[in-house]
């Protein structure tokens, strides 16, 4: 029998995506198992409770964010990965309150996912699970400079330009420039991105994140 600690459970409605996604991770060893719509996934994961779950955000019926609160309802404690490819900040904000493990936006790098997955894995094994930070993700936080860092956390919690500006007393428009470094420096294409890496590394609480109407 399958040890089900260390199978992956794919659910996605996208039948490319949801394919391509079990090959990358079948081609370094991994148990997967697939399912193109939440209610399937449910169904079979009654009896057997996977190592983690690479679930979509949107899905016609169920989506992933439903799927995470009936897996709660029946006590299933289970690592959750998020990806998405439409994912804004009061999104993620929901999942990672709700406890996700993490959260990816699509098109994803295949070595984020397979790095997430390792660390669900492995801290699906322990007993009180605390994920380390990935040395990728290290590496990206260490990559900025000390002015970067500071717009990089506000940035993170949901701060727009103008309130990031006041808040160290410089112009938006500096503001602005260093938010697009910061976010080319770490390879984010949009702002939920730079959130989940912060929460990802530990530097910020979800639950002190912000869900404003962003106006910048």
């Amino acid at each position: 029998m399958a040890d089900t600690q260390n199978t992956v459970y794919v659910v996605d409605d996208d039948a490319g995506m949801l394919e391509s996604t079990q090959w990358l991770l079948e081609s370094v060893g991994l148990n997967v198992k697939g399912y193109s719509d939440g209610r399937q996934f449910l169904d079979a994961v009654e009896l057997q409770r996977p190592g983690c779950v690479v679930l979509d955000i949107r899905m016609p019926g169920l989506g992933g964010l439903n799927v995470q609160e009936e897996l709660q309802k029946r006590s299933i404690e289970v690592p959750i990965i998020f990806v998405s490819g439409h994912a804004d900040v009061p999104i993620v904000v929901r999942a990672f309150k709700s406890g996700a493990f993490d959260f990816i936006e699509k098109p994803f790098n295949e070595q984020l996912l397979l790095d997430s997955v390792q660390q669900a894995l492995q801290g699906s094994d322990a007993p009180d699970p605390d994920p380390a930070v990935s040395a990728s993700t290290e590496t990206l936080l260490a990559s900025l400079t000390r002015r970067e860092k500071d717009v990089f956390l506000p940035l993170a919690q949901g701060y727009t330009s103008k309130e990031i500006a006041e808040q160290l007393d410089v112009s938006v428009k500096t503001i602005d420039l260093y938010r697009a470094r910061v976010m080319k420096r770490l390879g984010a294409e949009r702002l939920p991105d730079v959130t989940g890496l912060a929460v990802a590394a530990r530097l910020l609480d979800p639950l002190q994140l912000r869900t404003p109407h962003r106006t910048d």
